[in-house]
């Protein structure tokens, strides 16, 4: 199995963050991966991009040019995740803020309120790891086994006290779709 995908955003939404715990998952999981973050020299509100693969296999090349599954976080981002997806791949959409329709057909269109259904938990904040957890489940790429025990790696302990709401909003992703 090998998952490349792409997540895209804006600087604010955690999309690098995302991409940096989607491989710590898979690392811990025992998979090969690699993270290729891009963004904006703006503080909050630029360009946040993340190209990720988890593999079973050796990775040859860090960079996601055609990705298997993409996420839309915002609609700026919707053009360029259409343009770069393979054919028949997967694009996961916040429909929280993604009004309008992809215009490429031979897609498989799954679309999810990431930033409400983070509105409903507590904070817009947990966006990300609603999608985290609906990415998972659509791609398979990660079990989401130890979700707490990775979370408790992962973060500091001075960020533990979130660790709750990360966990809820991830499953509550993994639910949605």
């Amino acid at each position: 199995m090998t998952e490349k995908s792409f997540f895209a955003g804006f600087g604010g939404q955690g999309i690098i963050s995302l991409g940096q715990l989607w491989v710590y998952f898979g690392m811990q999981e025992g998979k090969n991966v690699t993270f290729f973050p891009f963004y904006g020299a703006e503080k909050r509100g630029g360009v946040a991009r993340a190209g990720v693969i988890v593999s079973d296999d050796e990775i040859a090349s860090p960079l996601v040019t055609t990705p298997d599954s993409a996420l839309v976080m915002n609609m700026d981002s919707l053009p360029i995740c259409e343009k770069s997806l393979k054919d028949s791949g997967l694009m996961l959409i916040n429909s929280s803020l993604v009004k309008e329709e992809p215009k490429r057909s031979g897609l498989k269109i799954v679309k999810i309120e990431a930033s409400g259904i983070a509105e409903q938990i507590g904070n817009v904040l947990f966006a990300n790891m609603v999608a985290l957890g609906a990415m998972a489940k659509l791609t398979n790429a990660l079990s989401l086994a130890d979700i707490e025990g990775i979370l408790k790696k992962f973060f500091p302990q001075d960020k533990h006290q979130f660790i709750p709401m990360n966990i809820k909003a991830i499953r509550a992703g993994y639910s949605a779709v």
